[in-house]
């Protein structure tokens, strides 16, 4: 009698191939978990926010504002390093902000993409005061 145990469909079905991830995906992660901290006011520069702000009122350049703006991501196999910039809303406490950001971005990225992130480096590029307008918002001239 012959016994079949399956030796063609060894190991769990799970280790039966490769999962890729691209880099953007795990930007749009990184960036909307980000976001998600309270006194993140946005992601990347002023100069970023405003050439994103034109990009947006362009027919056919796509709509809302984009996941990926301010984060840079390298991606391997089972590792990923993510840089973030940020602008917080003044009166936050900067360091209590930038952590909650990094803890907030490490979870989600191992439990979505299943990497392990060695590092998450935060550069603060500006601060959100109370009575500023936001770069590349048009004024109204009549109310």
């Amino acid at each position: 009698m012959t016994e079949i145990t399956g030796a063609g469909r060894s190991g769990a079905p799970a280790s039966r191939g490769r999962t890729t991830v691209a880099d953007v995906v795990v930007e749009k992660i990184a960036g909307m978990a980000a976001r998600d901290v309270r006194g993140v006011y946005a992601l990347g520069s002023g100069f970023a926010r405003s050439m994103g702000s034109m990009r947006e009122r362009m027919p056919g350049a796509g709509s809302g504002r984009s996941a990926t703006r301010g984060v840079s991501v390298e991606v391997g196999e089972k590792q990923a390093a993510i840089d973030l910039e940020i602008v917080v809303d003044y009166g936050v406490s900067i360091t209590d902000v930038a952590g909650e950001v990094r803890e907030n971005v490490i979870s989600a990225v191992e439990r979505m993409a299943g990497r392990e992130v060695v590092e998450v480096n935060i550069m603060v590029s500006d601060v959100k005061l109370p009575d500023e307008e936001d770069e590349g918002e048009e004024r109204q001239r009549i109310q």
